[in-house]
C-alpha cells in the first residue's frame, strides 16, 4: 500500500492523487498541518513540503517526480508513447506549474497593480493554451493525460474565485472553458480533494491580507478587475 502524504489545499498533492486514481492504484492518504509540521514529517521531507509518496521504506518528494515514478511503474500510461509528444506534454506540465505560481499571487498579494498584472498574465497564458487545444475534451483529445492532471487543480481554484471576482482569465477562450468543465466532471479530479474543499479554500483566502480577501470580505463582486476601475 502506497501512502500519499498531503495537505488538504495543495494542488501538487491533487495531481499525484489524480494520477494514482487514473491508474487504479490503491493508496492511503495522510494529511499534515503545514503550519505545525510534525516531527515525523520533517524527518522524511527534505524540503518540508508535500506531496510525499511513501513506497515501502522509500520516500519520494516533489510531485513531478512522483507522477513520473507512477508512469514508469503503473499502467495505464498517461503520457504519449512517442518521445517527442511525451516531451511536449512534460513542457506543458511545467507551464501548468507556472500558472499555479501566478494563482498564488492572486490569492495572496495586497497590491492592486500586482493583482491586475497577474490576472492579465493568466489570460495570456490560457490564450496560449487555447491555441494548443483541439476538439477535446482533454488536452490530448479523447485521452486523459498527465497534463490534465496538472491543470485540473489549477482550474479548481476558479470555482471559488468566480463567486467573488471575475478575473476575466477565460474570456473569449471557449476551448479552455470546455476543457475546464470536462476536467471538473472527471471522477479522479472530483475525488482528489476532501468533500468540503471549497469551504476550506474560502476560509483560507479570507484569512489573507490580500486584495482578493477584500473582495470576499466586502461581498463586492468586481466584474472587471483588470480594468483598474474599482478601488
Amino acid at each position: 500500500m502506497l501512502t500519499l502524504v498531503s495537505f488538504d489545499l495543495c494542488p501538487y498533492v491533487q495531481r499525484a492523487a489524480i494520477a494514482l486514481s487514473e491508474k487504479g492504484v490503491p493508496f492511503e492518504r495522510r494529511d499534515v498541518d503545514l503550519a505545525s509540521k510534525p516531527g515525523w514529517f520533517t524527518a522524511i521531507s527534505p524540503l518540508g513540503k508535500v506531496p510525499l509518496l511513501q513506497v515501502g521504506d522509500e520516500v519520494l518528494f516533489e510531485s513531478a517526480v512522483i507522477v513520473e515514478y507512477l508512469e514508469d511503474t503503473r499502467a495505464p500510461a498517461l503520457h504519449p508513447a512517442d518521445p517527442l509528444a511525451r516531451a511536449r506534454h512534460r513542457a506543458w506540465m511545467e507551464f501548468g506549474s507556472s500558472i499555479l505560481a501566478d494563482i498564488w499571487t492572486i490569492e495572496t498579494t495586497p497590491d492592486r497593480a500586482a493583482f491586475e498584472a497577474k490576472a492579465r498574465l493568466l489570460h495570456e497564458k490560457f490564450a496560449r493554451l487555447e491555441a494548443e487545444l483541439g476538439d477535446g475534451p482533454y488536452f490530448a483529445g479523447e485521452r486523459f493525460s498527465l497534463v490534465d492532471a496538472v491543470f485540473a487543480p489549477a482550474f479548481r481554484y476558479f470555482d471559488v474565485f468566480d463567486r467573488f471576482v471575475d478575473l476575466g482569465v477565460f474570456a473569449g477562450l471557449p476551448r479552455v472553458q470546455a476543457w475546464r468543465r470536462a476536467l471538473a466532471a472527471r471522477p479522479s479530479v472530483r475525488g482528489a480533494v476532501v468533500t468540503d474543499y471549497e469551504a476550506r479554500l474560502e476560509a483560507f483566502l479570507r484569512r489573507r491580507d490580500s486584495r482578493l480577501a477584500r473582495f470576499m470580505d466586502t461581498g463586492f463582486v468586481d466584474k472587471n478587475p483588470r480594468s483598474g476601475v474599482h478601488d
